[in-house]
């Protein structure tokens, strides 16, 4: 019997459940954005809407965010005292607490920057730039993900506060460079924006990602890139008005609007880009879209809605909806491993490009699990392959060569749709039956499909039929 998980009647009632929550966290952000955070009571308003954030944001970004952290600390600490004795030992517990408390840093960072504008500028300013961060489709998108570049965007924010800018009532050379140097231990690439902090660990991490480019390995985008789509992409429907804003800022700001330019520019020579890299000069750029909407006049109000509701709805389409599928399907790997008393003969072997889904920190149970693996290439060989790119080449051959004897077929697979007919004859003379169906993304492209599918192999109907 196929189950569809996140797709279909499940899916579209899952949607159909928020509905009244979004309607009432629209109104409240809206309400929130016009009050700037100039009490307790506000920032309390605002760590409230990080909260919400992080229950409405139920999609996979990129793999980093599991495997550069929650994968990383659940090895570290599975087996950790406290949660054994206190019976918190959960899987909801190791996923949501290190959201949220992201989420609360995400937070403070924000009153950060609307109390830092409020001294260079005034209230009236302060409120415009305050609007255009917390209503950007991307900070609602990332700020509550367990990404080191959202650890940076924190660290940055903050470290700006006490940076020692033109009128500035804060700043503090000490608190400045520690953050600067938490934020250049935490994520090297922080030197980019601030300053030369040198440790060998992280010279290893910068010869690996910048002098020998190994990044490349994982992707690679024309140098421009990030001028022609990553940094509008960034901005969304900011961007006219970080624009205009550039044209009237004073010119104190303008090491602001250098420090963006530096690090497209650097980030543009390395061969592989993401979105995420940029992230933490988005909070600069608010600065610039603020003095925007204060100079606008008869336009302020249209330019409000615009600006509220074109990132709404991509905050929420992203939230929500795109790339969900390698979450829902881990959940339901966890839902089997804790509902079936014979999970303990089951295995279960991931069939998509490397990385696809979180691992062991979304399960939390001995269960015997398997993906395609992906390491770069550090000897410097010609026309290297991994593992996933010789099993892309010709799927079905690999798969009755890694499984020629039956006993060594994992009881799960978990596929991509694009793979399911070019491996039919396997799945059907190794007996699996698809038994889950997940949505994941409107916009399939490469390896990568619209919808997820788990099969299961079903032995004892192969032994009746013998």
């Amino acid at each position: 019997m196929e189950q569809e998980g996140g797709n279909g009647r499940l899916f579209f009632r899952g949607l159909q459940n928020r509905s009244h929550e979004k309607m009432k966290l629209r109104k409240r952000k809206s309400t929130l954005y016009l009050s700037p955070p100039n009490s307790s009571e506000r920032s309390g308003d605002l760590l409230g809407e990080n909260i919400y954030l992080v229950l409405f944001t139920i999609t996979s970004f990129v793999p980093d965010e599991y495997w550069q952290s929650l994968e990383v600390a659940h090895h570290m600490v599975s087996n950790i005292l406290f949660l054994n004795i206190t019976n918190y030992d959960s899987v909801q517990l190791l996923i949501w607490i290190p959201r949220l408390a992201q989420a609360l840093l995400s937070a403070v960072a924000d009153i950060r920057l609307y109390s830092l504008m409020k001294q260079l500028e005034n209230q009236q300013m302060a409120k415009w730039v305050f609007f255009c961060q917390l209503c950007s489709w991307f900070t609602w998108y990332c700020c509550t993900r367990t990404l080191t570049n959202t650890m940076e965007t924190v660290l940055t924010i903050i470290a700006l506060f006490y940076y020692p800018l033109e009128g500035s009532k804060s700043m503090n050379s000490v608190k400045y460079s520690s953050l600067v140097a938490l934020a250049f231990i935490i994520r090297p690439t922080a030197l980019i924006p601030w300053i030369p902090l040198w440790t060998l660990v992280q010279y290893n991490f910068l010869k690996f990602n910048v002098l020998q480019n190994l990044g490349t390995f994982y992707g690679s985008h024309p140098w421009h890139w990030y001028f022609s789509q990553g940094f509008p992409a960034v901005l969304g429907t900011h961007l006219p008005f970080f624009i205009h804003g550039c044209f009237l800022a004073p010119k104190r700001y303008r090491i602001l609007l250098v420090t963006i330019l530096w690090t497209l520019l650097v980030y543009s020579m390395l061969s592989h880009k993401e979105f995420r890299f940029i992230y933490p000069v988005l909070p600069f750029c608010m600065v610039f879209c603020g003095y925007s909407l204060n100079h606008l006049k008869t336009w302020k109000k249209p330019a409000l809605s615009f600006l509220f509701l074109s990132n709404m709805l991509l905050a929420f389409y992203t939230g929500l909806v795109h790339q969900r599928g390698t979450l829902d399907v881990m959940t339901h790997i966890q839902e089997l491993c804790y509902n079936n008393p014979n999970i303990s003969s089951a295995s279960v072997f991931i069939m998509m490009p490397c990385h696809s889904t979180p691992y062991y920190s979304h399960v939390h149970y001995p269960l015997p699990m398997r993906f395609l693996q992906c390491p770069p290439d550090l000897t410097g060989k010609s026309q290297y392959l991994d593992e996933a790119d010789i099993f892309y080449l010709n799927p079905l051959n690999w798969l009755y060569r890694e499984f020629h004897n039956d006993s060594t077929l994992p009881t799960h697979l978990i596929i991509f749709s694009i793979l399911e007919e070019e491996i039919s004859a396997f799945l059907i003379s190794s007996s699996y039956e698809r038994t889950a169906v997940f949505f994941h993304t409107h916009l399939p492209e490469g390896r990568t499909g619209s919808h997820i599918y788990v099969y299961e192999r079903k032995l004892k109907r192969k032994l009746n039929r013998s």
